[in-house]
């Protein structure tokens, strides 16, 4: 029992005063704390996910993302296919479809957005008022290779797309030539966007140089209003209140002026960037959403011909542009959490360095245990950090985190070493540590930057310090500190 104890202690003598093994058990113990630190931050991005189901969630109560688009000229006409069944050929009248863009579209959006809340999360909803006017060309029947007998023209339909059609607050009406008209929700047989509302104008077959057409629109909408590049000349005005919005898609504003009250965007889309033809024929033809596989933000429309005459490839796809504006929170805390989290290990082993030289030139001991609390500290500021924010914001969550981390460690040494004094140095390196990470949190292009001149400093204090010590001294001697 005796010699169990004289090793025990011998073991316990050798860890808290030898230089080398210490080292080690602190570097161990550094690196240890590393996965409480990667759950914090899965905790992070576990909250960062529920309140993207709760913003998906009211924005389905209230209406999705808004897409418009059009209008388009649906124009059908018959036409006779061959077909072969065995060995017999006879002909089939079907029916397919030409399809007219305008020549000119003139949009003209003023939105206003506001926040709906539901429990501590926030979705950013709008009501828009969009007005649209413009003109289409004549109809070139010849091109088509298609004969004024062969078209129905009283089956023509004027087809708008709208994202979400439960975001119409009221029946718009479309006004056609010198007619206004009460539009529906989509034909099957001529569906042209993935949600339509079509029309039946009267068209008498008499050819046109120009058919000007107008309608407003007062809809609701989550998140973003993007519209879609179809017109020879695409002009779009947009306004709002929102004073954080982000413009996105293939075109940016020609001009744009943002301000803490709202904001005004213009932009001019001519057609040499549209890979769309000004008309084309296909028995049908769906214009519908896609995103990039990578899930980025560089949103586009698609246009999928099905069915082509044989001058055409089958399933050719082209392209309508879409851009438009995403209605963004003004900060997102979790995002700011989610990058401080990835500097625990930076502050862990700072600190942790901090407290090992200070330890050396005070010549008191701590204990390893006194290690793993202040480490343990340093993690719960990062679950504190992220429930303040929630509440209060991250900025000042990121302030009653740090001074009451400071505060605890600060007052944990001023009882452990019984040296007021050292226990405030150490909580002002502590603070500059802190202050440091929040620099680096707020800057976006010159954090890199500012980042590696601070580490740069930090190592070239740690050369200095660790040379006015004497490491060759051996282990069961006190380190000494050299004088300047």
């Amino acid at each position: 029992m005796e010699t169990k104890t004289q090793l025990t202690s011998g073991l316990g003598y050798w860890l808290n005063n030898s230089v080398t093994l210490k080292l080690f058990v602190i570097g161990l113990l550094a690196i240890v704390l590393l996965i409480p630190s990667f759950q914090v931050t899965s905790l992070i991005r576990e909250r960062q996910q529920r309140q993207r189901s709760v913003v998906a969630e009211i924005g389905r109560s209230w209406s999705g993302p808004q897409v418009l688009g059009g209008p388009v000229l649906v124009v059908p006409y018959k036409t006779m296919v061959k077909t072969v069944v065995g060995d017999v050929e006879k002909l089939e009248e079907r029916v397919q479809h030409l399809y007219l863009l305008p020549e000119d579209l003139h949009i003209a959006a003023e939105t206003d957005t506001k926040l709906l809340h539901r429990g501590i999360f926030d979705a950013a909803v709008y009501e828009a008022k969009v007005g649209m006017k413009g003109r289409f060309g004549p109809l070139d029947l010849a091109k088509a290779d298609v004969t004024p007998e062969q078209v129905l023209w009283e089956k023509a339909r004027l087809a708008i797309g709208v994202g979400d059609l439960r975001g119409l607050k009221n029946s718009p009406t479309i006004t056609l030539g010198e007619q206004a008209y009460e539009p529906e929700t989509e034909y099957a047989d001529i569906g042209v966007f993935s949600n339509n509302l079509v029309t039946a104008p009267k068209l008498s077959g008499e050819p046109w140089e120009q058919l000007p057409f107008a309608l407003t629109l007062d809809l609701r909408g989550s998140e973003s209003l993007r519209f879609l590049q179809l017109a020879k000349h695409t002009h779009v005005e947009a306004s709002g209140n929102w004073g954080a919005p982000k413009f996105f898609g293939k075109f940016l504003p020609d001009e744009r002026e943002i301000r803490d009250s709202g904001f005004t965007a213009q932009w001019e889309v001519p057609h040499f960037s549209r890979t769309l033809p000004q008309q084309w024929t296909a028995a049908q033809a769906t214009i519908g959403e896609r995103i990039e596989p990578d899930g980025s933000d560089d949103y586009y429309e698609a246009v999928t011909f099905a069915d082509m005459p044989v001058a055409a490839s089958a399933d050719k796809t082209h392209e309508a542009t879409g851009f438009g504006i995403q209605f963004l929170q003004p900060v997102d805390h979790y995002q700011k959490a989610e990058r401080t989290a990835k500097y625990a290990i930076l502050i862990i082993v700072l600190t942790f360095v901090a407290l090992f030289f200070t330890e050396v030139i005070t010549k008191r001991r701590i204990h390893i245990i006194q290690y793993v609390l202040i480490g343990a500290a340093m993690i719960v500021y990062y679950t504190l950090l992220l429930s303040f924010s929630e509440q209060v914001g991250f900025n000042a969550a990121y302030a009653i985190a740090s001074v009451a981390t400071i505060a605890l460690i600060g007052g944990f040494l001023a009882q452990l070493l019984h040296r007021r004094r050292v226990a405030l140095i150490f909580s002002a390196i502590l603070t500059v540590f802190y202050v440091f990470i929040f620099v680096i949190i707020q800057l976006q292009d010159m954090a890199l930057l500012f980042g590696s001149i601070g580490l740069f400093i930090t190592v070239a204090l740690l050369m200095y310090f660790s040379g006015r010590i004497n490491w060759m001294r051996t282990d069961t001697d006190e380190v000494a500190v050299q004088a300047p």
